[in-house]
């Protein structure tokens, strides 16, 4: 008896651990991408996959008239929860494909955006929100002290220098990139500075952990009326015949400012380059 003891002593003891190297597991309903792990609160993390495909001129019109419908399938799902691959179908007759990869402590998105048709495409950016309730343990409320982008190289925390507060719609905040023109970003208070890395993200509610997100090419940083925090994609157009290729990740990792940077512009050498010559710019 006293065997059986230890063996059974033995395997809870390995359990936890053998859990832990499993990482990351995903699943994607109801327009819904779902990430959960042994680190991350029970309810997980949810993402709005795809909250909207957007058309250019959209900083100050209506929202509904910047929209561009579609419609969300799943076309695998691999039984260990680590893959999913989705279509979208645009009302304009774009076609976009996403493969979803989890790893250990990220997930990877790779997205190919074709207009099978013979009419350009005004599709320029679209917006995966990425719900922070959860792992913030925060509220509409008291959420923003919790999240950050990057200004002048460095962390900073929301709400950032120069709020904005005047817009078509309020609340919210948006920081635009150099390469992206101002009149197409989204119909909120748009920040006048300049965000360094196309990064954002937020730090769980012990202060422990920080989950962030970046894509290549990317239209905004966007803090929502909800508790949310986006890096929405950029597409910017397709012609008739053309395919574009975009890829993200998704970051759940200690926190260790550091160690995310280094490893983002590792992934996004582009967001590298481009921090660099704006230096160089401005210097």
């Amino acid at each position: 008896m006293a065997w059986l003891i230890l063996a059974l002593l033995s395997l809870l003891i390995t359990k936890g651990p053998a859990q832990a190297e499993e990482g990351l597991t995903i699943s994607w309903e109801r327009n819904f991408l779902k990430v959960h792990g042994p680190r991350l609160p029970e309810a997980g993390i949810h993402i709005h996959y795809l909250e909207a495909y957007c058309r250019p001129g959209s900083t100050d019109r209506e929202w509904h008239e910047t929209v561009i419908g579609h419609e969300t399938e799943r076309l695998s799902a691999s039984q260990d929860g680590k893959s999913i691959g989705l279509r979208c179908r645009l009302h304009d007759g774009v076609v976009v494909t996403h493969q979803i990869r989890a790893g250990q402590d990220e997930v990877d998105f790779r997205v190919v955006a074709t207009n099978p048709t013979d009419t350009a495409s005004n599709a320029h950016w679209a917006q995966p929100c990425l719900r922070v309730d959860t792992f913030t343990g925060r509220v509409q409320d008291d959420y923003l002290e919790k999240c950050f982008i990057f200004l002048d190289g460095e962390l900073a925390r929301m709400p950032t220098p120069r709020w904005a507060t005047q817009a078509r719609y309020t609340p919210g905040q948006v920081w635009c990139p150099r390469h992206v023109d101002r009149d197409d970003v989204n119909p909120r208070p748009l920040n006048p500075l300049v965000p360094t890395y196309g990064l954002i993200g937020c730090f769980s509610a012990d202060e422990s952990q920080i989950l962030a997100t970046a894509w290549e090419p990317y239209q905004e940083l966007f803090q929502g009326v909800i508790v949310c925090a986006h890096s929405d994609f950029r597409i910017g157009g397709l012609e008739p015949g053309e395919s574009k290729e975009i890829r993200g990740k998704l970051y759940i990792v200690p926190n260790d400012v550091p160690a995310l940077l280094a490893r983002y512009l590792r992934d996004f050498p582009e967001h590298r380059r481009a921090a660099e010559a704006a230096k160089v710019g401005a210097g």
